[in-house]
């Protein structure tokens, strides 16, 4: 299937791009800013599905509404039924279409071409609303509030909210990008491809997240100042996650790298890697060569041992009843061991070389209430 893109190197041009990428049918077309009329006429031509994404949203002049927003339309439009093409049209509107602003009325006014075009029996038009989109490669400090959060909260520059309570509703860009391809798996899947009982229709991302300005900005400082605590969002809500992932690709690549403190003595090292109020933590464990560590149990802690580098043996005893076991474990064969409560336990490097040991606990280390208490394992 041959696809053209307008505006692939916009925010949604260049994600849906990605992945359309590796799809291994598809040819694609890219037309941006840098290419000519020509170009698109060419691309038109042998296009099967076109995406229309390229617009103006935040000119300098408010006439570039028209030029790059209504004249484009019309010009794809026109080269569709001089060349005779009748390909699927789909194109990113925007919510602003129902407002009374130069935007709205510009993207209101691509909106009827396309649908004019349509009822002639010249092709399909699907047009989809958008919501405020954001996602990864998302231009700061431009027409997204939350590009520009993102981008200004992580290199520690401040932020401009004029309205704390206004609430904004948010798309992800994954959710919009799956809503495009799930139109060419539509048109794979069509015996007649290119037609259908609707000349063109609406549509709408299912999914979206409403959100204060106030409250998008607090969450956004909150990742900022987890990081370096080593605290992970809940990721078990989709927003959060989504949100975290787009906060995240604005660092600077040198500010990705997070310093960890590594406690230090006579049986190795430990660090704290990552916490979570949701999952616990996760710590790396060092241990010298016939060093131990441990000889302790918890009440309700659970924890989980996995030894990637060298040998040990890890040893278990019920402090109640003295039921007991001993394992072997080697970095040559991966052994995930969870630790029941109640069972003191120690791990014992019996190799020439350093144990590097991957634990996890379900909860956050609390110095006030450890729930850890010394009980020698014994062989």
């Amino acid at each position: 299937m041959k696809v053209l893109i307008t505006g692939s190197k916009g925010f949604i041009g260049k994600n849906l791009l990605a992945r359309l990428a590796y799809e291994k049918d598809i040819k694609l077309f890219e037309f941006d800013i840098e290419n000519k009329s020509c170009d698109l006429e060419h691309f038109i031509n042998e296009a099967e599905v076109i995406f229309h994404l390229a617009g103006i949203n935040r000119p300098e002049k408010e006439e570039e509404f028209k030029t790059g927003n209504v004249e484009l339309t019309n010009l794809i439009c026109d080269h569709l039924e001089r060349l005779g093409r009748k390909p699927t049209v789909v194109f990113s509107s925007s919510i602003q279409a129902g407002v009374e602003n130069p935007y709205g009325r510009s993207k209101k006014a691509a909106e009827d071409i396309l649908i004019n075009w349509a009822d002639k029996g010249n092709g399909r038009a699907v047009i989809f609303r958008l919501k405020n989109v954001f996602g990864k490669w998302c231009r700061p400090n431009y027409n997204s509030v939350v590009a520009t959060f993102c981008h200004n909260i992580s290199h520690n520059l401040p932020i401009v909210i004029n309205d704390t309570e206004r609430v904004l509703e948010l798309v992800y860009i994954d959710d919009v990008v799956e809503g495009f391809i799930h139109i060419i798996n539509e048109l794979r899947n069509s015996q007649e491809r290119y037609h259908d009982v609707k000349s063109y229709e609406f549509r709408e991302i299912p999914r979206y997240f409403s959100i204060t300005v106030g409250e998008l900005a607090n969450k956004l400082k909150r990742f900022h100042e987890s990081r370096k605590k080593l605290l992970a969002p809940d990721f078990s809500d989709d927003f959060e996650r989504f949100l975290y992932a787009t906060f995240i690709s604005y660092y600077d690549l040198e500010d990705i790298s997070i310093s960890l403190e590594n406690k230090v003595d006579e049986r190795g090292t430990l660090a704290e890697a990552l916490k979570s109020r949701e999952f616990g933590q996760i710590f790396v464990l060092r241990i010298n060569p016939g060093q131990t560590r441990g000889n302790h149990f918890h009440h309700t802690k659970i924890e989980k041992f996995l030894v990637l580098e060298g040998q040990a043996h890890l040893k278990l005893k019920n402090i109640d009843n003295g039921t007991s076991a001993v394992f072997r474990l080697s970095s040559d064969r991966l052994q995930l061991i969870e630790i029941p409560p109640g069972y003191s336990h120690s791990i014992e490097n019996i190799g020439s070389t350093p144990v590097i040991v991957l634990v996890w606990a379900n909860e956050i280390f609390n110095q006030a209430r450890p729930d850890t208490f010394y009980y020698e394992v014994k062989s």
